[in-house]
């Protein structure tokens, strides 16, 4: 069986998606594949104004895409994995069609994704983590929500 050659895992910055994003390093790391951290903002202007705010003066979305970069940096920093790549996407869609999007355009072989959610049926799975496995082109690695 070949290995993974593009690695991708989606983040939300929560402490079970860096679990998920250690997975992924290791992964990559030893199939010596191309791994890619991926933040999608969900971008509703009309809902969204009150979740994050803006400092006086600054564009919301060159804000929020600052943030996300930098959190993605930071991360990709404590994975010490070299061939990473870091992208932001904004998506006015939910996040697991962004991620479905984004792995059939750069021909992703591997998701990871953290398998947590808060409610409804989405705790046994995630919402995205459950909507990503089922419409993916590739793999998809959902990993255990622990504690």
């Amino acid at each position: 069986m070949e290995g993974y050659q593009n690695v991708l895992c989606a983040t939300d910055f929560s402490n079970y998606s860096e679990v998920a994003a250690e997975r992924a390093a290791d992964m990559a790391q030893r199939d010596g594949a191309q791994l890619t951290l991926l933040h999608v903002v969900e971008y509703f202007p009309e809902v969204s104004s009150n979740q994050v705010i803006t400092p006086g003066g600054r564009d919301p979305v060159a804000y929020r895409e600052e943030i996300a970069r930098e959190s993605l940096a930071e991360l990709a920093g404590h994975l010490g994995y070299e061939k990473v790549v870091q992208e932001v996407r904004f998506s006015t869609h939910s996040a697991k069609d962004e991620i479905v999007r984004f792995a059939e355009e750069e021909n992703i072989d591997l998701i990871v994704v953290a398998s947590h959610g808060h409610h409804g049926l989405s705790c046994i799975l995630g919402s995205t983590a459950y909507g990503v496995t089922h419409n993916a082109p590739c793999d998809v690695l959902a990993v255990r929500a622990r504690g």
